[in-house]
């Protein structure tokens, strides 16, 4: 599943995925795109009101396939993920993407971790706040 940021919308979201060459790429399984449709209000104590990404509604639409035990939601900001923290893993927002290119290795990481632990029956049992730390001990034994 692919998500892209609040407020785009669906012709936006499939024109800034055909620019990336997502859709059409055969290396990429894409089961839905959703824009900000998708998302539900909740309310917490910390954060006020705010929008977030229902995990659930895609564990409810595809549930021969999809459920918290194979499925990891990547954002910058947590709260997106605030329904089902366990299957949430915050990573730094890719910003001034033109400039920093050759410097942002935040997806080479997420590939050392993702690989990890592709096999694992449950991936809703792993802490994903230490994510960097064990992609870092991975990277350094393939190294």
């Amino acid at each position: 599943m692919l998500t892209v940021p609040l407020f785009y919308s669906m012709k936006r979201v499939e024109l800034k995925m055909g620019q990336l060459g997502v859709l059409d790429n055969p290396n990429y399984k894409i089961t839905a795109l959703l824009d900000h449709l998708a998302m539900i209000t909740v309310q917490s104590e910390s954060c006020g009101i705010f929008e977030c990404k229902p995990l659930g509604l895609i564990w409810a639409k595809f549930p021969e396939f999809y459920s918290s035990k194979n499925t990891i939601m990547f954002d910058d900001l947590q709260r997106n993920f605030m329904m089902n923290l366990q299957n949430g893993l915050v990573i730094r927002p890719f910003r001034k993407a033109h400039a920093n290119r050759d410097n942002d290795l935040e997806l080479v990481k997420l590939t050392h971790y993702l690989l990890a632990i592709a096999d694992l029956d449950d991936l809703s049992v792993l802490d994903h706040k230490i994510w960097e730390f064990f992609a870092e001990e991975l990277s350094d034994v393939t190294e």
